[in-house]
């Protein structure tokens, strides 16, 4: 039987020890990392490529939504399930939007944390239901931070777009015939504007909107985390 790899990514040395410790009594299941922030989960994944990453939200150097475009670029094959403590709707919509396929809360029991490690292992998605109605709500009614290009000037947004297509702002820069410390300071607002961490976040979020819809040969790799 092929185990199911798990990274348990957790900055809490009790919390991570503990999961780790029930993971370890299931057949089907074999820990292959244990990460205390997200950068150290994105080397971990690099290396040993889990078929799940236990993701928690907040931790110190690199946080959860920071890391999940990451590990979704480095390890696209690697299904995210989140666990954290945190509920709010917003952020459970942009961790789904960004590439999770669960979102649970660390007080779910140990048979609800399991069943969402197998179902996510399978590519299916598994939410808890309290979590599923926040995420619907926030679907049906949009709060200011998930609205996106309508607070961006038009400068910002043909940089939005050109970020998409993995160019450097010394490209932008060419192309729209600015200096590039002036496209520095479009791109620090757009991240500010849109609540993103960095470049790899910003062209996700962009092409999720539609915005870089003709890439041309320019592909995904070529972004750079600023």
């Amino acid at each position: 039987m092929k185990k199911i790899k798990v990274l348990v990514v957790e900055d809490q040395s009790v919390v991570r020890e503990g999961v780790v410790a029930i993971l370890s009594f299931q057949d089907d299941i074999e820990v292959v990392g244990e990460a205390k922030d997200g950068v150290d989960a994105v080397e971990l994944a690099k290396k040993n490529k889990p078929d799940v990453v236990l993701l928690d939200m907040v931790m110190p150097r690199q946080d959860g939504l920071t890391t999940i475009p990451l590990l979704k670029d480095l390890v696209p094959n690697a299904q995210i399930l989140v666990l954290t403590s945190f509920a709010e709707s917003n952020r459970v919509y942009q961790a789904i939007k960004l590439g999770a396929l669960g979102y649970m809360l660390k007080d779910t029991t140990r048979v609800q944390l399991l069943q969402s490690i197998r179902d996510v292992a399978k590519g299916q998605a598994s939410i808890q239901p309290s979590i599923a109605v926040k995420v619907i709500h926030e679907i049906d009614n949009p709060s200011e931070d998930t609205k996106m290009t309508e607070t961006l000037t038009r400068r910002e947004l043909e940089t939005l777009r050109l970020i998409a297509r993995g160019l450097s702002n010394q490209e932008i820069a060419l192309m729209l015939v600015l200096h590039e410390r002036t496209i520095a300071k479009y791109v620090s607002s757009i991240l500010s504007k849109l609540h993103l961490a960095n470049r790899t976040q910003a062209a996700l979020y962009a092409i999720d909107q539609g915005l870089a819809a003709s890439l041309g040969h320019h592909k995904m790799d070529n972004i750079t985390i600023s």
